[in-house]
Formats: C-alpha cells, sequence, structure tokens
C-alpha cells in the first residue's frame, strides 16, 4: 500500500449493519427531502444519497426494490409525475450495486468520484421524465445539487458507518 492510501485506509474492523439502522436513516433522508426549500439550488436528494450510500455498502440488503418504493414515496411527497423519481433511484441503485465493489477499493475523496456520475444520470432520468410529462427543463442551476451530495459523500460515510465501528479498546476477556 502507498502511503496515501495507507493514511485513508481504517485498521478498524466493522461490525455488521442493523437492518433497523438502515431502515431509520432511509426514513430520516425522506424526512430530509420533506423540507420545503422552495427552488433554492444546490439543496442535495438526500434519499438519493443515502440509498446510493446502502447500495454500495450493503448490496444484497438494499436494492431495486427499495429504491423503487422510496421513489414513489418521493414521487406521492413531491407531486411529481408518478415514476419520475421511481425510475431514477432504480437506476441508482442498479449502478450503485453494479460497481459497489469496485467503488469501495478506493479512498473516500475518489469514491465521491464515481459517485458524482451516478447522481448526474439520475437527475438526467428524472429530467427527461419529466420533460416527457409536459414539464419544462428547470434550468441548468438544477444540477448543482449533484455537485453538493458529492461533496457530502465523505461526511455522510463517516456518519452512516459510526455505529459500526467497534471500539478501540481491548477487551481482555475476549479472545478477539
Amino acid at each position: 500500500m502507498s502511503g496515501t492510501q495507507a493514511s485513508n485506509a481504517s485498521n478498524r474492523i466493522l461490525l455488521p449493519v442493523r437492518q433497523s439502522f438502515i431502515v431509520f436513516t432511509l426514513f430520516a433522508a425522506v424526512l430530509a427531502n420533506l423540507i420545503p426549500f422552495g427552488r433554492f439550488p444546490g439543496i442535495p436528494d438526500w434519499v438519493a444519497l443515502t440509498l446510493v450510500f446502502w447500495c454500495i455498502h450493503q448490496p444484497l440488503r438494499i436494492g431495486m426494490g427499495t429504491a423503487f418504493i422510496l421513489g414513489i414515496v418521493m414521487d406521492v411527497a413531491d407531486a411529481s409525475v408518478l415514476g419520475q423519481h421511481s425510475l431514477a433511484y432504480v437506476v441508482l441503485a442498479f449502478a450503485g450495486a453494479a460497481f459497489s465493489r469496485r467503488i469501495l477499493w478506493f479512498p473516500l475523496s475518489q469514491q465521491a468520484l464515481h459517485i458524482l456520475p451516478m447522481l448526474l444520470v439520475t437527475q438526467l432520468v428524472m429530467v427527461a421524465a419529466r420533460m416527457t410529462g409536459g414539464a419544462e427543463f428547470p434550468g441548468v442551476l438544477w444540477f448543482l445539487s449533484s455537485f453538493t451530495a458529492t461533496a457530502l459523500w465523505h461526511p455522510l460515510t463517516h456518519i452512516l458507518l459510526l455505529p459500526q465501528f467497534q471500539p478501540e479498546d481491548k477487551d481482555v476477556h475476549r479472545p478477539i
């Protein structure tokens, strides 16, 4: 390992993630998406960001079915074209699961560079579905949220992995 990769890698072993924690984070992401920011550009799609995180880190637990259900919830909550978020989130979940092994080999800063095109494609699918339904193009600033979400990849990863970290202090009564 080179010096750069060794400094980014953690020597800590992760505990298995609890399904209840995954459900809680996805529910919190839905609630965060429901906060009314108006037309302020740059607000990330919290559901997409949390969904792609879990699809990359837990591809056997969170997949396209969960993405479809979350998409329907967001379509109803946003009163948008039915299927707009669902289609985009399913594409995102597929890409996240397909590239999960590759992405996890990289440090967090380079993982974010892999996440950016996936989030941009998600937004392109949403725009295409919206425009097919007769809406106008939302403007180039609408894509700023993918860049904001990419910038949040590093802190979000640390926050979502925090409950899985084992304590660093050794227990003398445990053999491992």
